[in-house]
């Protein structure tokens, strides 16, 4: 089987250097069928999301809207009580990585269920310590849930989407999903001065800003003189870079002024066709939440 669930994985290096998670803090049932509030952790800008699983103590999870499926750390398989259920093929930025997939994962959030279909484990997670990453929570978890992330609180709740309400005054994006992942319209504004608008991934597991994607990089000359050369790494290996920033990003209504860009001179950190992705280092600015049942991401202003 040949899926995307995770076109980049450009940061998965990073993992290495995040200190071991101890979870303390209680989880706050505000009303057990409405919302859950999770004390969350992030470390360089990535979101670190503990979860029970099969009655497990208390594991670090990834939160990542860039990954089409759930994975599961090889070392932690046998301890689950994972049955094999198949294979998958996923595609990194330079290459492909095999994929074990596994079924009867059932993670818990202080009494309230997530239970994929099916979970993959790749083995290059295998370098990175399952004590500080257990996983990544991917899309099965934003369809089953309203996830809404609180960076400035370091707070991340549940809702039931077929309860869930909003009567907030903050800026509603509309959500596309070509496949699991999801893509808006934004806009960013170049060193010339102009406009161009462009559809963009939506990619919490990405503590960077904004990546933009060869094509679209040489298509609208985006690429100034003050540059610096780099590599991103991921599955399948590493992507020549460069790295700068833009007058602006646009959102809505929200403009984030001199966003910090990396050029993508090879590999692709999104899909064919869209402009690039942005990352949580972005997000961080605001309270978002994902509501994928009625395909709307919102922005809060802090």
């Amino acid at each position: 089987m040949l899926i995307k669930p995770k076109l980049r994985l450009l940061l998965i290096l990073v993992a290495l250097f995040l200190p071991p998670v101890s979870w303390s803090a209680e989880i706050t049932k505000t009303n057990i069928s409405t919302s859950i509030t999770i004390p969350i952790r992030s470390v360089h800008d990535r979101i670190i999301v503990p979860a029970k699983v099969n009655g497990s103590k208390p594991l670090s999870f990834l939160l990542d809207t860039g990954y089409g499926i759930t994975t599961i750390h090889p070392d932690l398989v046998e301890s689950l009580g994972l049955t094999q259920a198949g294979r998958m093929t996923i595609i990194g930025i330079a290459a492909k990585e095999q994929a074990t997939t596994y079924r009867d994962a059932v993670f818990d959030f202080g009494g309230v269920s997530y239970k994929p279909k099916r979970v993959a484990s790749l083995p290059s997670d295998a370098s990175t310590p399952s004590s500080r990453r257990a996983g990544i929570l991917g899309a099965g978890f934003f369809r089953r849930f309203v996830v809404e992330i609180d960076s400035a609180k370091n707070l991340l709740r549940l809702h039931e989407p077929q309860s869930f309400n909003y009567k907030g005054n903050g800026e509603i994006i509309a959500l596309q999903f070509d496949k699991d992942t999801p893509i808006i319209d934004a806009t960013i504004t170049t060193t010339q001065k102009t406009e161009v608008r462009g559809r963009f991934e939506v990619d919490t597991g990405c503590d960077d800003q904004l990546c933009l994607t060869p094509d679209f990089v040489a298509t609208n000359h985006l690429l100034g003189a003050e540059t610096s050369a780099g590599t991103k790494n991921g599955v399948g290996g590493s992507a020549r870079i460069q790295r700068g920033t833009l007058p602006q990003l646009r959102l809505g209504r929200f403009a984030i002024e001199k966003p910090p860009v990396n050029f993508f001179m090879e590999g692709l950190p999104a899909e064919n066709g869209l402009a690039g992705h942005i990352g949580m280092a972005t997000l961080r600015n605001y309270k978002v939440i994902f509501d994928y049942s009625r395909k709307q991401m919102i922005l809060e202003m802090y």
